[in-house]
Order: C-alpha cells, then structure tokens, then sequence
C-alpha cells in the first residue's frame, strides 16, 4: 500500500499536525504584524492600497517623519508635541531651532526606542538621521528592500518546502491540482517580492502586492486543510482494515 497522510502511524500525524498548527498561528501572528506596522501608514487602522502605497512609495508630497507622526506612530506623542514637530518640519527642519525647542520633543516621545539600539530603527539621538527623515517621503529605502527581500526568500521558502513536503503525501488531490498547489507558493513569493520593488518605483503596483500577498495565503490554506483533512478526517471513513493497518504501523 503506498504511504499517504490517511495511512500514516499516529506518532507522524501528530509531528506534521503540530507542525502545521505551529505555522498556521506563526502566518496569523505575520498578518497583524503586518496589519501594525504597513495598516496605519495613511492614519487609518485597517491595511488598504494607500498603506501600501505609503510603505513602498512613499508619500512624496510630504516629509517620512509627518507621514510616520500621523501614522504608526501617532499613538507615541501628545497632540502638543506632534503639531510641533510636523510644524518644524514643514519650516525647513532647522539645526538651531530643533536645539532649542524641538530636542526635547524627540528625547521625550522617540529616543526611549530610537536611540540606536534597537536594530531596524533609525538612531534619533543624531540629527542627521532626523533631518534625512524630514526631507519629502521617498517610501522604503533600497537598503530596507535588500534586507526583507533576503529574509522572505529564505524563511518563507523553507516553511513551504515542509508544508509542500507534507501536502504532497496526500492521495484525494488530484495531480496536477497536487502540483499546482506545491509549485504556487514559490511563484506567488517571487511575485509579492518583485512587486515590492516595482510599487517603489511606480505607486500603481501597489495592487499587484495584494494579489501576490492573497494568492500566497490562499496556497498556504489549501495545502493546509487538505493535509489536516486527509491526516485526521478521512482516515474515519476508510475501510476497518485500512485503519486497522495503520494503527499497526503506528
């Protein structure tokens, strides 16, 4: 008889259902990520193209420090403080100024996290990173592109290598259906990452970012279900000596 998920000893199933169900929470926990730090880019909790555009694009009639304080980071400043901030921005981000009345500003709401210890976020205990954020929003940096393209290339690679691996020992899809699914992912990841790139360069394919995003979810859901369906649901409708032979082997 050949190996298939319904088959398969009990001790595996359970390996590959907590593996998956470990994934499915880690892929939920990447979508409010997401929804945290790209959803607020416009001001508006909730993810829509306008975040999208801001993230990659950027908002280039305005500064990335007024964009942020009316965005994601609206919550970390008083009213006060950032109708200052945006105020001094918009005056021309001024050295002297910024000595006098703005320092303590960003010493208060922004240097407990941007204080160049935490990786990832700009060091606002020099001026010359603030003054580089108050020029107009030119969206994400080439540099911030290199790095999360490399890491999704290999993290999310690698989880489908295993969820693929896992969905292809099933035996109620059919083939090319099978191969399909198994292959998707890996072009749909191909696609979100060049859209990335292209939505910097030009705003209008900001949509192709949320189809390459909703077709990679909808592979991953597929081979989900079917991989937790065949492994705990249809082994109950098999024949008593096909169940019988694979709590043997278990």
């Amino acid at each position: 008889m050949p190996i298939n998920l319904s088959n398969l000893g009990f001790s595996v199933k359970l390996l590959f259902s907590g593996y998956l169900m470990a994934i499915a929470i880690g892929y939920g926990m990447a979508l409010v990520q997401i929804l945290f730090t790209h959803g607020m880019a416009d001001g508006k909790f909730g993810l829509s193209i306008e975040d999208i555009v801001y993230s990659y694009y950027g908002n280039r009639s305005g500064s990335m420090l007024e964009s942020k304080l009316n965005g994601s980071m609206k919550a970390n400043a008083s009213e006060t403080d950032r109708f200052k901030i945006i105020q001094w921005v918009r005056d021309g981000a001024d050295q002297a100024e910024y000595d006098i009345s703005i320092k303590p500003l960003f010493e208060a709401d922004c240097l407990p996290c941007h204080n160049g210890s935490m990786g990832g976020l700009p060091d606002f205990s020099k001026f010359e990173a603030i003054k580089e954020r108050a020029q107009s929003d030119q969206g994400a940096t080439f540099a911030s592109l290199i790095r999360v393209s490399h890491i999704h290339l290999f993290g999310i690679a690698f989880i489908f290598m295993f969820v693929g691996g896992i969905f292809s020992l099933t035996s109620g899809v059919p083939m090319k259906l099978k191969c399909a699914a198994i292959i998707m992912p890996y072009v749909f990841l191909l696609l979100d990452i060049t859209s990335w790139w292209l939505t910097k360069l030009n705003a209008h394919f900001a949509l192709l970012v949320v189809a390459a995003g909703g077709g990679l979810a909808m592979a991953f859901v597929f081979m989900w279900v079917a991989s937790m369906y065949e492994m705990w649901v249809l082994p109950r409708r098999l024949p008593f000596s096909d169940r019988r032979d694979a709590l043997r082997r278990s």
